[in-house]
């Protein structure tokens, strides 16, 4: 059998953990894809599978062997549509990733602006509010907020969003508008937790760096909830420009202690693509960097 044939059986097979679910993903009988494994693991005189009547799950040396086929197939697509031309319209499946709020608010526009000019592409939108490894979930375009670690991903910086206090109006003619961190003690503390984890704040930079200790009387995992309990006149909370920017424009929310601010946290566009550009990829990373370094309102 032909050898890209048996790993991408392998892969399909190891993906969805089940031989007769890869067969139907790629259109072949359960028999068929059972064979294939086979007769991968006799060529490699390895085993890639442990198989039981209730599942299938790659063995160790099969999940070494995943990473790398899993690699090596999507090089030889990314040849073949190089050697289509680079002017080849983008087709096939997308997968794209960015935190749920600025999914919605940014990378979802995108989507869609991308699917009108291609309709020979499909994307699935994977909005999560985790760090989602792209290599290990098959994603082809991530976009992340925060510092980037060391990796082989390709990273185009392209935004800037600010960590900023908020509060209501009608909350800060009650209570009083803090000026400086150590005034937040006497104020009701709504903290997203996705945002600021901690209850050690850090506030400025360089030498005007500074940490206040802060007792939430309201601390919630959903940003949401954040946003409507300091909209609502609750507290202060501590969010992300971007997603108090329309309560801002409403004036349902204003910032305090901007002058306090910490440094603005980087916005990336990510992808894996190898040394061939993938028409897919290619005009999907072109098109989100352009429209978010042009959005006036994350710079």
């Amino acid at each position: 059998m032909d050898r890209f044939h048996l790993m991408s059986v392998f892969v399909a097979v190891a993906e969805e953990e089940s031989f007769a679910a890869a067969a139907r993903k790629l259109g072949l009988s359960a028999p068929a894809a059972t064979r294939a494994v086979a007769a991968l693991e006799e060529r490699l005189a390895v085993k890639l599978l442990d198989r039981t009547t209730r599942f299938v799950r790659a063995t160790q040396a099969g999940r070494r062997y995943l990473d790398d086929a899993r690699r090596i197939l999507q090089e030889v697509d990314e040849v073949e549509e190089a050697a289509a031309g680079v002017n080849a319209a983008p087709r096939g499946q997308l997968a794209v990733t960015a935190p749920v709020q600025f999914g919605r608010m940014f990378v979802l526009p995108v989507v869609v602006d991308y699917l009108r000019r291609y309709p020979g592409a499909q994307v699935s939108a994977l909005f999560l509010d985790r760090v989602v490894n792209l290599l290990e979930e098959g994603v082809d375009v991530g976009v992340r907020i925060g510092e980037l670690p060391d990796s082989s991903l390709q990273a185009i910086r392209v935004a800037t969003v600010r960590r900023v206090l908020c509060a209501s109006p009608a909350y800060l003619r009650e209570r009083g508008e803090p000026r400086a961190p150590a005034d937040l003690a006497g104020h009701d503390i709504v903290s997203a937790l996705g945002i600021s984890p901690t209850i050690e704040w850090k506030f400025g930079h360089g030498k005007t760096a500074q940490t206040q200790r802060i007792e939430p009387r309201l601390a919630t995992s959903s940003n949401d909830s954040a946003i409507e309990a300091a909209a609502s006149g609750f507290g202060i909370a501590r969010l992300l420009s971007y997603q108090i920017a329309p309560h801002l424009a409403a004036g349902t929310l204003q910032v305090v202690l901007s002058e306090y601010e910490p440094p603005p946290v980087p916005v990336h566009v990510l992808h894996r693509e190898g040394r061939y550009a993938s028409a897919k990829v290619r005009t999907f990373v072109d098109l989100t960097v352009a429209t978010l370094r042009g959005n006036a309102g994350l710079h």
